[in-house]
């Protein structure tokens, strides 16, 4: 982050430290040559945003897949649940009765029923990369999609990040990851403006109409930098070009949802941070569906956030219908916009979760971890839509018809977002070339 003290301290026992950090976070996880060597790309007609882009929806805690696409209505009540289906806009694919704006667009929709490969852990890694996590609590140093993307394409506009991570800080840490760079390292980590108040946006004593103005900014640090020892003018020319890249106004205007109609706003909900029903998990923060359609469209390649506390070991029915409306209304808004705005084919979307639910209700009215069997939710990117792809058994217990894997997925997206995934490779620390996944096919239903 860039921090700025409130009043000026002696340089002296690391206070120069003190004085300005600008590190990973601050470029928007871009190392300085690659913010000032990369050329912005220019949007064509065919190509409304000028560059591919994926918004990656983290239901954090493991999302029941029978409670919400893949509802068994034959099977027993202890495994069927409470809630019915409903029919959608395409013949034959039914959803749950808690997702009506959903099954009115679901020609705009696919849906995977037959996810497996996810191991029993509370981590958002592995939809964001692939791959799970290791004995040390990391993706064993496989890098995230987005992190992938900022190595291989690179910046779109040298004054936005091509990868935002929105998700919210956590107490179980992994629930929080917004993608770890991993082998790439630091450069290619997100850039996080965690908290409703954009603090990592923010200068101490500045506020964000200042901070779209870059001389008054400026004017701002004169005094300290004279009484800072001339600290500023020792920084060299990359690091105070750095600077100018914090302090664009692009990306802070891309994150003012005040420059939005009311209407749309109201359309995609609002929120806040607080973590959904006081639990440790994803926010039920709707205006970050909207920030991150306004983000790809100002040049950024890749936002992930977390949404909802989908961990329903307990009062699953009793909680999952405010939840499943609440995600139902973002990303339903979510799509329909980038429709209205001729962005489906450019912007890939997809939620889905660690692993699903026990096909069999708890005494606590709950379904508890099930790694056997997943699903997953997509959208745009040029994908075909208006199907639904695998099916799970009788009790949802496994899958059946045509089992993906996560990374089967990733290998779809990749392929959407322009990097072949069965011919591209990135280098680790020594230099050594890696695939980014180990399952390299994709998806065919969907390209």
């Amino acid at each position: 982050m860039l921090s700025i003290p409130g009043s000026p301290q002696r340089q002296c026992d690391g206070s120069r430290r003190q004085f300005l950090k600008i590190g990973g976070l601050a470029l928007g996880g871009l190392s300085l040559p690659q913010i000032l060597q990369a050329e912005a790309q220019v949007a064509t007609p065919a190509r409304p945003l000028g560059h591919k882009a994926i918004i990656m929806i983290f239901l954090s805690g493991g999302p029941s897949h029978q409670d919400m696409y893949d509802l068994k209505m034959d099977a027993p009540s202890e495994i069927r649940g409470e809630f019915r289906p409903i029919d959608t806009n395409v013949p034959g694919i039914q959803i749950c009765e808690h997702m009506p704006r959903l099954a009115k667009m679901m020609d705009k929709f696919a849906i995977i029923r037959s996810l497996h490969g996810c191991p029993d852990q509370h981590a958002s890694d592995l939809c964001m990369s692939g791959w799970p996590i290791n004995g040390d609590g990391r993706q064993s140093g496989h890098p995230s999609l987005g992190a992938v993307l900022s190595k291989v394409q690179g910046p779109v506009d040298r004054a936005v990040p091509p990868f935002v991570g929105l998700s919210i800080p956590s107490r179980h840490e992994p629930y929080g990851n917004p993608g770890f760079p991993g082998f790439l390292g630091k450069p290619h980590a997100p850039m996080q403006p965690t908290g409703e108040g954009m603090d990592n946006m923010r200068l101490q004593g500045i506020s964000l109409e200042r901070l779209r103005d870059r001389q008054a900014l400026l004017n701002s640090f004169d005094a300290f930098r004279n009484s800072a020892d001339n600290a500023y003018e020792g920084l060299d020319a990359y690091s105070q070009r750095a600077f100018d890249v914090l302090t664009s106004s692009k990306l802070v205007e891309a994150m003012d949802l005040e420059k939005e109609d009311p209407a749309l706003r109201d359309r995609y909900g609002r929120g806040n941070d607080s973590p959904a029903f006081g639990e440790d998990a994803g926010p039920h923060w709707l205006d970050q569906f909207l920030m991150a359609r306004r983000l790809v469209e100002a040049g950024v390649r890749c936002v992930t956030l977390s949404f909802g506390s989908w961990d329903r070991h307990h009062s699953n029915f009793a909680r999952l219908p405010l939840q499943l409306n609440k995600l139902d209304q973002g990303i339903t808004a979510l799509v329909e916009d980038l429709h209205n705005r001729g962005l489906q084919n450019d912007v890939s979307v997809i939620a889905w979760g660690e692993f699903g639910r026990t096909p069999r209700i708890n005494e606590n009215a709950g379904r508890d971890h099930w790694p056997q069997a997943s699903c997953a939710l997509l959208a745009g990117g040029g994908m075909r839509m208006g199907q639904v792809i695998g099916s799970t058994n009788r009790l949802g217990e496994v899958p059946q018809d045509r089992p993906l894997h996560y990374q089967n997925v990733f290998a779809t997206l990749y392929r959407q977002l322009g990097i072949d995934p069965m011919t591209t490779t990135v280098p680790d620390f020594a230099g050594r070339p890696h695939y980014m996944l180990d399952i390299r096919e994709p998806i065919d239903e969907l390209i």
